[in-house]
This record gives structure tokens, C-alpha cells and sequence, in this order.
């Protein structure tokens, strides 16, 4: 029941993030002093002292005894673990956080090791709680819940850690795997300070990768195509840094996945997802069937509007020649973003203002600072921070409504507390895709020309190809990375070719690949830390356009329905949460009125050909 990983959620865009720039305004940066003042702070002192007599007397307590338990000892059991996992949250969210603003201080990454260290030396005692709980027979659970309709509240926490039952290990296999994770942590940070430690130069500038990933979206052609091949060459100079990370982080799945007895190697995230395998191969299905429609469509529209013959891989992500060069300054970004909020509904935007005023968002882009953007939930008694790279792209105003999304659910999703409160990945991209949608409709109603609405529609069907298209295509990629990785070593053209067989797939005929784009698979983060993860991004796209059509259809009380299913946190099953919308993601149909949404705009834009 207790888990320790430091969770990143949010999207990581290829080109998104970048260069500062003084004409943004005022840029905040985190006050992380609601979580400890400083990492010598006696009230850090304090908890990791607690923490450490509280997993003791908790195994002392309760290992080998929860079959005894009655309902109320359950109760008072749970409490227990759940208060444990508040304050171990709470210590690593400090750590991780610091450790993010600037990856490449040796004293934060040594803090935050010594302290997960420690945290996993703690903890270690209480894995024998899952083990035991798994013990338990159906009937004895049921009985317990329905002798307390409190502890009756944690039933969906219980259904999950059960789900695992049939995959579980011998208890001191498990407390073995639970001590080694920190060796897996530290191929993540390896990957972490290898990407932010890369040094780039384009045109004589000296810059870090986010800099460099950010002229992909330059309405210089020359630029761009000087950056892909900075990239390139980059890559290549350390690929076998990034396929060693690669190898044995997937080997180790392996060698995990195998002793469990899991029959994929995507189980697992399946499981962590509350999602039905069906379901995920329904939405992939879906959605490569529609890459014709989708980004093929797209991308051969765009190579007639930038005036080329063949698209090279530097101009997926260039600005129309018809797009203005807009910088959006800091305070104009956060207008922007609180009216669609306020639009939608007041209390969204009451929910968002304390992000800005109290110190909660870290936006500006500094040198060591860890890449893209990410909303990371903390714990249930205290709020969520966001990370940005704001750079004042129309994109990055986007990711601020993206992640403030987040940051919204997090909060509302609280007062279910440490154990129910967390959501699973698949909908965790609900609020946060639903954000974006609002702030895309609002710019879109003040567009004052055609070619305006043209350039917001095109920026809006990118994101979306890039959201469901790109990620289903990277989807494909580490499912067949993982069932290559099973039959022995990759090399790095091993793992090239790999990627290379999925990109013309996705993104259609209109593309030509320069030599070196093999290698831009190294620096996609969540393939190291969270396998899988990408689908979600994928499901959560397709689950707020079908909510959206829904809220277009009939609008009428649907705000409270939103708002009732954010609050639900993780305390229910995506079927039960969109039930009161007519919606059912068991069902393939309800891909395709996802994808439809998409399908619509590309229609729009090709009649403005006409």
C-alpha cells in the first residue's frame, strides 16, 4: 500500500519549452517552505525520526496478525499505514522538488538520495502489509467492510492491491525487491543528469537541451534544421550512455515481470492504471487506424502551407507562415488561462489563483533546472507545486493551462485523502487535457481573423497529433523495445531501427528522415521512468474530447458533474466516473468520438483551402 516514487505527471512536449527571455514579466519560482524551510530544518529532523519508529511499530504491531484484525483494527491499521505514507510523501516531495530546480547541484542530489535511502531502509518492514492483506480471503474482506462503512471508504484501494495477488512473491523476495529499488532510481538519475548536463551549440550559442529542442519551433527553416542536427549529433556523441539506461532498465522489468509471473510486460501499468488490457488495445487500435485521417491528413496540409515538396522531420512542429512571432508575457499568459478557468467556472479559477500568488508555480527556465513541466500533487495536507520552462511561446501558455489542470484536480481530489486521493494515470491527463481545451475555445472565440483562427486551429490539431498520435507511436516503440530487449542485449541501431519503424507509421508520407533522427528516442524521460506511461496521455485526450462533445451537446449541470468526478480522486473505476455522462470507455466507439473531435478540425482547416 505504501509506495515511495517520486511521481512526475504532466506532458514533456518534444519542442516546448527553451530559451528566457527578459520581456516575460515577473516569473515565479517556488516557496517550498510549506513542505520543510530547508533541508537542515528541525521539523525534517522530526519526521524522518517519527517515520523511522513508526514503520518499526507498525511491522511490531500488525505483521503476521491481519487475519486477526476486526473491522475497527483494520481501521486503525490503514490510518496508520496511510498516516505513514503522509509523512514519507511529504519528505521525498521536498527532496524531489528541490532536486528538480537544479538537477546538476550535487548537495540536492545527494540529499535527495540519502534521503530516499533512508525512506526505503524505513519502509522495508511494512512490506509485509500488501502480502498479508493478499492472504485474506474474498469473503473475510467483505465481511470486514461491511462490518465499517469507514473502512468500507478504502475498498478501492484494497481492490487494487489485490489486483496484484496473483503476481505476488514470496515475502522476502518482496522486501528484497523493495530494498533494491533505489539501484533502479539511480539509472533514473543518471538518465536525469546525463540529458540535463548536454551542451549544445547552434549558430555559436552555447545551450542545454531545452534551449536547443525549442528552435524546432523557429520560423527560421535554416535554424531548425541546424538544431535537429545539434540534436542529432548530441545524441550520438553519448547514445551508448542512453542505451545502457535503456538495457538495464528494461532488462530489470524483465527479470521483475518474470519472477511475477506477469504475462506482458505492460501488465503491470495496467494494473497501476486501473485499466482493462481490452481497453488499452482498443484506444491503440483506434488510433493507429486513424493516422491516415489524423496526422497524415494534417502533415500534407502543412507541407503545402510552409511551400515544400517533402516535410523534413525539423519542420513538424514549425510555425505557419501565416503565424505572427508572439512572445506572452508572464502576467498575459496567466489572464489568459484564469479567464477560460473563470469561464468555465468560478470556482476553477478561485482553485487556480493561489498557484500564482503563494508560490506555488516554478516557471522561469535556469541553467541545471530539470526539462519540460510537471504537477507534482505532494500530499493531501499540504497542495501541489508546478514546474514550467515558460518561454512566452503561445505553446508554453498551453502547458501552463495543461499542468494548472493538474494542479486543480490535485487539490479537489485532497479530501480524499493520502491513500484514495491519488488517480490513476489514465485519468490523472483528465483535468489537466480539459484545461488546455478551455483556454484553446477561449482563444479561438477572440480570434479577430481568418488566418488568426487558422493558426490557433493548426496549433491546437499539433497538439492533439502530438498528445495522441506521437504517443501511441512512442506506445508502439517501447512495446517493441521490451519484447526485443527479451531476446538479448540491444544495441544502440538496434534500438534506432526500433524507432525508426514506428515514425513513418505515425506521421505519414509528407516526411523525409535525416540521418540522425534514429537516435531521438534518448531523451524522451518517461521511457526510463515510467514504462507505458504514454498511453495515458493518449486515453486522457480522447476521454476530454468525448467529454467535451458532451459538455457542448448539453451543457446543463455539467460542471458539477465535472467537478464530483475530479473530487473522486482515485476512489472509482473510469466506468463509474463517466457513467453520469452517458460515457463508456469499455466501448471502441468511444475512441472514435475522441478521434472525431480532431478529425473535425483538420475538416475545418482543408475548407479553408478550398
Amino acid at each position: 500500500m505504501f509506495h515511495l516514487p517520486f511521481p512526475v505527471s504532466g506532458p514533456i512536449w518534444d519542442a516546448n519549452a527553451s530559451r528566457g527571455s527578459k520581456d516575460l514579466g515577473d516569473l515565479p519560482e517556488w516557496d517550498l517552505s510549506d513542505l520543510y524551510t530547508s533541508e537542515d530544518a528541525p521539523e525534517l529532523k522530526r519526521d524522518l525520526d517519527w517515520l523511522e519508529q513508526a514503520c518499526a511499530s507498525f511491522a511490531a504491531d500488525y505483521e503476521g496478525k491481519l487475519a486477526t484484525l476486526d473491522a475497527k483494527g483494520m481501521l486503525d491499521c490503514v490510518l496508520r499505514n496511510e498516516r505513514i505514507s503522509a509523512i514519507a510523501g511529504r519528505i521525498m516531495s521536498f527532496a524531489g522538488l528541490r532536486y528538480y530546480q537544479m538537477t546538476i547541484d550535487a548537495t540536492r542530489a545527494k540529499f535527495m538520495s540519502d534521503c530516499q535511502e533512508k525512506i526505503t531502509n524505513f519502509t522495508t518492514p511494512l512490506v509485509f502489509f500488501t502480502l498479508e492483506l493478499n492472504r485474506l480471503e474474498d469473503d473475510h474482506v467483505a465481511a470486514l467492510f461491511a462490518a465499517n462503512a469507514e473502512l468500507a471508504r478504502y475498498k478501492p484501494v484494497f481492490d487494487r492491491i489485490r489486483a496484484m495477488k496473483p503476481y505476488q512473491l514470496s515475502d522476502e523476495l518482496e522486501k528484497f525487491l523493495h530494498d533494491l529499488g533505489v539501484v533502479g532510481d539511480a539509472w533514473e538519475r543518471l538518465f536525469d543528469e546525463t540529458i540535463a548536463g548536454l551542451g549544445f551549440e547552434v549558430d555559436g550559442e552555447p545551450l542545454n537541451i531545452e534551449g536547443t529542442l525549442n528552435l524546432l519551433t523557429d520560423h527560421d527553416r535554416a535554424k531548425r534544421e541546424a538544431a535537429a542536427q545539434e540534436l542529432a549529433r548530441v545524441f550520438g556523441m553519448n547514445i551508448k550512455t542512453f542505451a545502457r539506461v535503456h538495457n538495464t532498465q528494461a532488462k530489470e522489468k524483465e527479470i521483475v515481470d518474470r519472477w511475477r509471473g506477469m504475462p506482458t510486460p505492460q501488465t503491470g501499468r495496467h494494473l497501476s492504471n486501473d485499466v482493462e488490457p481490452e481497453v488499452v488495445e482498443a484506444l491503440r487500435n483506434a488510433v493507429v487506424a486513424a493516422y491516415p485521417r489524423l496526422s497524415h491528413r494534417y502533415y500534407e496540409l502543412k507541407r503545402k502551407w510552409l511551400g515544400l515538396d517533402r516535410m523534413q522531420v525539423w519542420d513538424r512542429n514549425a510555425p505557419l507562415p501565416v503565424e505572427e512571432i508572439k512572445t506572452v508575457d508572464w502576467p498575459t499568459a496567466r489572464g489568459m488561462v484564469m479567464d477560460a478557468y473563470a469561464g468555465f467556472d468560478p470556482r476553477m479559477a478561485d482553485i487556480a489563483a493561489p498557484f500564482f500568488d503563494k508560490g506555488w508555480i516554478d516557471a522561469g527556465v535556469k541553467p541545471g533546472k530539470a526539462p519540460g513541466a510537471f504537477a507534482h500533487p505532494t500530499v493531501t495536507e499540504v497542495h501541489p507545486y508546478v514546474m514550467l520552462n515558460y518561454l512566452g511561446k503561445p505553446r508554453d501558455v498551453m502547458t501552463l493551462a495543461h499542468e494548472l489542470g493538474h494542479g486543480v484536480h490535485q487539490v479537489l481530489a485532497a479530501g480524499q485523502g493520502e491513500m484514495l486521493s491519488s488517480t490513476p494515470l489514465t485519468l490523472a491527463e483528465t483535468a489537466s487535457v480539459f484545461g488546455e481545451m478551455l483556454t484553446f475555445r477561449k482563444m479561438l472565440e477572440g480570434a479577430k481573423t481568418q488566418s488568426e483562427r487558422k493558426t490557433l486551429l493548426a496549433g491546437k490539431v499539433e497538439d492533439m497529433i502530438n498528445t495522441v498520435v506521437r504517443q501511441i507511436a512512442f506506445y508502439d516503440f517501447e512495446c517493441k523495445l521490451h519484447a526485443a530487449r527479451r531476446g538479448g542485449e540491444l544495441t544502440p541501431d538496434d534500438i534506432n531501427d526500433l524507432w525508426m519503424s514506428v515514425q513513418a507509421e505515425s506521421l505519414g508520407p509528407a516526411f523525409d528522415f535525416m540521418e540522425g533522427y534514429e537516435t531521438f528516442w534518448a531523451y524522451i524521460p518517461h521511457f526510463v521512468h515510467s514504462p507505458f506511461y504514454v498511453y495515458a496521455y493518449a486515453f486522457g485526450d480522447g476521454l476530454v474530447n468525448a467529454l467535451y462533445a458532451v459538455y457542448e451537446e448539453n451543457p446543463e449541470g455539467f460542471q458539477d458533474k465535472y467537478f464530483d468526478m475530479l473530487k473522486a480522486g482515485g476512489s472509482k473505476h473510469h466506468m463509474d466516473l463517466l457513467a453520469p455522462f452517458g460515457l463508456d470507455a469499455t466501448d471502441p466507439a468511444f475512441w472514435d468520438k475522441g478521434l472525431s473531435m480532431i478529425e473535425g478540425m483538420i475538416d475545418e482547416l482543408e475548407a479553408m483551402e478550398g
